[in-house]
């Protein structure tokens, strides 16, 4: 039976739905499967590492030891502020690095043989004995390579220039002007004594497995002052950029689950509907219901396995031709995704079929012998309330497996359940409206509001269809473009690049003064004070070492302000008057989470040696991803009046302006200019790449969704071709005809498009304020998009489907059909 449907035609639209689903969710999971893979490994660049442990002290041997024996490599660096001499008036304060010989263990190194001269890539760091010097040192120490500078006790061969690291963004520390030397060589310097400002780092790369059970191992071990820092804690800009393209890529492959289930629910109806006669004419001869369903229950097994089998071929296929398309921009090319993806694929076939293919099948064995005498019989083909049901806990099921995220799943179905109750009311319009428009073939517009009126139910359940189809693509455009322009809003061209540290209160002005005389854009100037949280509500806090959950004593930089500082949201309490002299603070969100600290608390502070308790006023949200001055605590200018502190601010700087860095150190040498326009530039280059792998996913799934659109306009067309045929046999025109058509489904694709509209713009406030953490704004430009594509895209596909009953004999049509 499948070999003669198979020439005859009749598998067609049921293989390729089957084929598509599996296609599209197998390769769409593959694919973003191995994408996140490549993108975090990219990310690992910005550490240097897969794993990074941090302290302020010597961090423990035994952790080394414990990583080379699980198999993991290893690489360490060390770095802090210190003069450099280049003869008796020739200094600088510079930011020294010393790096290990494995560094980087992720990520590239460069030099130059000159300052500002060719990029070069190395394989390793500096030897004993010699530096690397930022590019802009050798002007301000007057030196050339091949010369000595020299740094604490010892002295120094300058061999190169330094470019760029993969960690430069690593810390305050490590950011230029900066020099890089061995990390043998430290000893012999004498700089780093017992209170010394240092920043220590063991860097760890190895496989996810491997790390994990590190990373569990080393954990219990940490101290206060050591932290565990991956892509997320070292580099959050990016990992909340990778988290939202994670996010984005997941909202992408629901949707292609729920436009797998729609495809193979349309096809198998249209198959079910063309074998009533064939299954009438079967039982006329005496075979039994229980024999035809046995009989169509192996044949969908058997064409679900063929089905399937090909499915997963052709996704990664396309999976491949994805990262052949995406190799340019993706630096690092991931492995294979493992079974995963292929078993997503073999469960969506299966929930498929049995949920979707199954039961119009199943009815099959109910057909009547007697519609081989009379086919005006009524077809028991009609899905039931049991039906609807089955495929939604399918789909749903389906989404959250595959998402893993249950909020995004409700997103999704709320919308799916706006569009089918709309959809209803269409229904029912359709139904009690056009009463008394005939067949009358003198009239295109009345010709077409009969073929609606009369397939009231039909057509409203195709508009729901066609309505999902464009409400799911909408809702990925949507999302698509507010994560694009959220990215692109981050870091705009103007975005801060250089920070300024350790500004003394009597350089304030100067500075100041400064950099308006230089037309430098620049943030405001912030006191900074460095103090610790002790207490909550008289209760003193653990220390570090005492517990391993997040509420403990830690330590926080402080500023104060009569305003909320820019980039800052109220998300609860009230800000202070200005002038106020109350002991109120006002802490940043998470902050407070970790505190346990809510509007109203006391918190006891020392700074210093001097202590200080105050009310929690309010609790505010930061944008991180600003590179602006955020911190997490705030106070009213009186209560920290009396406590020294330094200021710091950020600014912008073009790199044809940056001999103006050279200036203003020359001025104020010991003030700290941290240049970030490396690091600026690697977030914008991964950001880029994620951008492109969204843009990607979206054609696909676009492609997916009109897919869905042909299947659900190929559902009706053989009642349809059926009408045209008997109106071409009594004389109607070839014109009139398909005008007919073209204004039937123009105006289902017209209701459709409404639908998807409004159930896209409930779908998205829902997605972007539950899961993907964004604020929501409408899209007035989504409604002419939407009704247009609807009305355009349906009548387009209708007529062009419908095309042959002009192009044949009606005889031929009907003989066909």
């Amino acid at each position: 039976m499948l070999a003669r449907d198979w020439r005859g035609g009749e598998l067609g639209i049921l293989i390729a739905a089957l084929v598509l689903a599996v296609a599209v969710v197998t390769g769409i999971s593959a694919f973003t499967t191995r994408l996140q893979v490549a993108l975090e490994q990219e990310s690992h660049r910005f550490l240097a590492a897969d794993l990074v442990l941090r302290g302020g002290r010597e961090l423990p041997a035994r952790w080394r030891a414990q990583a080379e024996e699980s198999g993991l490599a290893f690489a360490s660096t060390l770095s802090f502020p210190s003069m450099v001499f280049a003869g008796d008036e020739d200094m600088i304060l510079a930011s020294i690095k010393a790096v290990s010989e494995a560094y980087p263990l992720r990520g590239e190194l460069t030099y130059s043989d000159e300052p500002f001269g060719p990029v070069l890539p190395a394989t390793t760091g500096p030897g004993p004995g010699t530096v690397w010097l930022d590019s802009r040192l050798f002007a301000l120490l007057d030196v050339a390579v091949g010369e000595r500078v020299t740094i604490g006790e010892a002295d120094f061969e300058v061999v190169a220039a330094a470019r760029t690291e993969p960690d430069q963004s690593a810390g305050f520390y490590s950011l230029g002007p900066r020099v890089l030397m061995n990390y043998a060589d430290i000893p012999a310097t004498g700089v780093v004594q017992p209170g010394s400002r240092v920043e220590y780092r063991q860097l760890y790369a190895g496989a996810p497995d491997t790390l994990a059970g590190f990373r569990a191992w080393v954990e219990p071990q940490l101290a206060s002052g050591q932290r565990l820092l991956d892509v997320n804690q070292g580099q959050p800009g990016i990992g909340r950029a990778l988290e939202r393209a994670e996010q984005f890529l997941l909202l992408a492959g629901s949707l292609a689950v729920v436009l797998a289930g729609v495809a193979i629910a349309l096809a198998a109806r249209r198959f079910s509907e063309r074998h009533t006669d064939y299954v009438a004419i079967m039982k006329s001869l005496g075979a039994a219901s229980g024999a035809i369903n046995r009989l169509y229950g192996s044949s969908l097994m058997l064409l679900g396995a063929l089905a399937t089998l090909l499915g997963c071929a052709a996704g990664w296929a396309l999976q491949a031709l994805f990262f052949a398309l995406f190799a340019d921009q993706l630096p690092v090319m991931p492995g294979p995704a493992g079974i995963r993806p292929y078993a997503i694929g073999f469960a969506t076939a299966f929930a498929c079929l049995l949920c979707f293919a199954w039961p119009p099948l199943r009815r099959l064995g109910q057909a009547s012998p007697l519609r081989v005498l009379r086919r005006d019989m009524p077809s028991e083909n009609r899905r039931t309330l049991g039906d609807y049901l089955a495929g939604f806990v399918a789909v749903a099921g389906l989404m959250w497996w595959y998402s893993g995220d249950w909020k995004l799943t409700l997103a999704l179905l709320l919308g799916l359940f706006i569009t089918a109750v709309l959809g209803l009311g269409l229904a029912l319009t359709l139904l009690r409206g056009g009463r008394l428009v005939g067949m009358s073939a003198g009239s295109i517009w009345r010709l077409a509001l009969a073929g609606l009126q009369r397939r009231g139910t039909a057509n409203a359940l195709q508009v729901v269809i066609f309505a999902m189809a464009i409400m799911l693509l909408l809702v990925l455009v949507l999302v698509r473009t507010s994560l694009i322009r959220e990215w692109q809003a981050q870091l705009p061209s103007d975005a801060p690049n250089h920070f300024m540290l350790n500004i003394a209160p009597e350089e304030v002005q100067d500075v100041e003064q400064m950099l308006r005389a230089n037309a430098v854009p620049s943030e405001a100037l912030y006191p900074m004070i460095r103090g610790r949280v002790m207490s909550v509500n008289g209760e003193e806090l653990p220390s570090h070492e005492e517990t391993d959950t997040e509420r403990h004593q830690r330590g926080a930089n402080f500023t104060w302000s009569d305003g909320i500082p820019v980039g800052n949201q109220l998300v609860a309490g009230q800000w202070w008057l200005p002038g106020t002299e109350a002991d109120v603070v006002s802490l940043e969100e998470e902050f407070a989470q970790r505190l346990g600290v809510t509007v109203g608390d006391r918190i006891g502070l020392l700074i210093g040696a001097a202590p200080l308790e105050v009310t929690v006023t309010s609790v505010r949200k930061l944008d991180w991803q600003s590179f602006r001055p955020n911190f997490f605590m705030v106070f009213p200018p009186q209560v920290l009046k009396d406590f020294p502190a330094t200021f710091m601010t950020s600014f912008h700087l073009d790199a044809a302006e940056k001999p103006f860095l050279n200036q203003f150190i020359r001025r104020f040498p010991t003030v700290t200019v941290v240049e970030m326009d490396v690091v600026v530039e690697q977030v914008r280059g991964i950001i880029d790449q994620v951008s492109a792998a969204v843009e990607l996913v979206l054609a696909v799934i676009l492609a997916a969704g009109s897919l869905v659109l042909v299947a659900g306009v190929r559902a009706s067309v053989d009642t349809r071709m059926h009408e045209s045929s008997v109106l071409r046999a009594l004389g109607a025109r070839r014109s009139l005809i398909l005008g007919g058509l073209a204004i039937e489904f123009a105006s289902m694709g017209l209701f459709a498009g409404i639908l998807a509209t409004v159930a896209a713009e409930f779908s998205v406030y829902v997605l972007q304020a539950w899961v993907l953490d964004m604020r929501y704004a409408p899209s007035p430009w989504l409604w002419p998009i939407g009704i247009g594509l609807g009305t355009v895209l349906i009548c387009a596909l209708g007529v062009y489907s419908c095309r042959g009953v002009v192009s044949s004999p009606p005889v031929a049509v009907l003989r066909e059909l």
